[in-house]
């Protein structure tokens, strides 16, 4: 199907706890996104996107009806909603951290319930019903699960437990919950109606956005180092450098000395520059990086 100048890839952002990192994430990309608070309509500076904002719990079902052709949530509520949509792809990245959630069963730290299968004939408040219901069921066991609005933790002392997200645990810590089992662990999906992806250009631009984004969260924990190098200490460096990727040697205008260019994990930058200097290497130059693309 021929692209016209009328055609728009629809795209859903979500709204809530993880708008304002997906906004930083699509910058990294590449993408300036602009948001007013009084509209649901962000501008995007490409022309061939329009974009929306709907919250992760509703967007796969907007994506699987073609309401929008593409947009990301969590696995979690594409579970819940059982939506048939193309996962395009996994974006390891929350509202805090490069982690993916989880949504536990936790009670009280001073329940009596150890287990489980504690829980029969008891009452637990969700906001995730469909996947907290089927885990029961898959256990045999006759658990009321009802729907909440918010503020679970506080519902946990009100019923016999509840099923919540966490990221960090802080949240459960904090109110003195106590973790029974993990029900899923979930992380952030780009995904696509199935009919989008029929369309020639309209898959491409998905695809091409996924790699932009999947580049953008691999640069997140990296950084660039520049450094120039005497050629006599050039192994004993290069031996200090991570060993899973071979860094770029260029030759200076002295012959004597080289210049090399690397991409390492930033939480080994601190330890690796002052080794570095020691060996012989100067001019060390580190730098942010946006986009790292494998």
């Amino acid at each position: 199907m021929a692209k016209t100048p009328d055609d728009k890839l629809v795209l859903g952002i979500p709204k809530g706890s993880l708008q304002d990192s997906t906004l930083d994430l699509f910058a990294k990309a590449g993408f300036s996104i602009s948001v007013s608070s009084r509209s649901y309509f962000p501008t995007i500076d490409d022309e061939q996107i329009t974009a929306i904002m709907f919250r992760a719990q509703e967007m796969s079902r907007y994506v699987e009806d073609g309401v929008i052709d593409a947009g990301l949530t969590g696995y979690d509520w594409i579970c819940e909603n059982k939506s048939d949509v193309v996962e395009v792809a996994e974006l390891v990245y929350a509202k805090q951290n490069l982690r993916p959630v989880r949504w536990v069963l936790a009670v009280p730290e001073e329940s009596s319930a150890r287990k489980v299968e504690d829980l029969d004939g008891g009452i637990v408040a969700t906001e995730l019903v469909g996947v907290t219901r089927q885990y029961f069921q898959s256990r045999g066991l006759n658990v009321k699960v009802e729907f909440s609005w918010g503020a679970t933790e506080v519902k946990a002392r009100l019923l016999d437990g509840i099923v919540d997200v966490t990221e960090t645990g802080g949240s459960l810590r904090a109110n003195k919950l106590r973790v029974l089992d993990t029900l899923i662990t979930s992380t952030t999906r780009f995904i696509a109606n199935k009919s989008a992806m029929q369309i020639d250009w309209k898959r491409q631009k998905i695809e091409n956005i996924a790699l932009l984004l999947k580049g953008a969260i691999e640069a997140r924990e990296k950084v660039g180092l520049k450094m120039n190098v005497p050629r006599g200490s050039l192994d004993a460096i290069v031996k200090l450098l991570p060993a899973e990727k071979s860094p770029t040697v260029s030759a200076l205008a002295d012959p004597d000395w080289v210049a090399i260019e690397v991409i390492v994990p930033e939480k080994i930058e601190r330890q690796l520059v002052p080794e570095l200097r020691r060996a012989g290497a100067t001019g060390i130059i580190t730098y942010p990086l946006n986009k790292v693309i494998p």
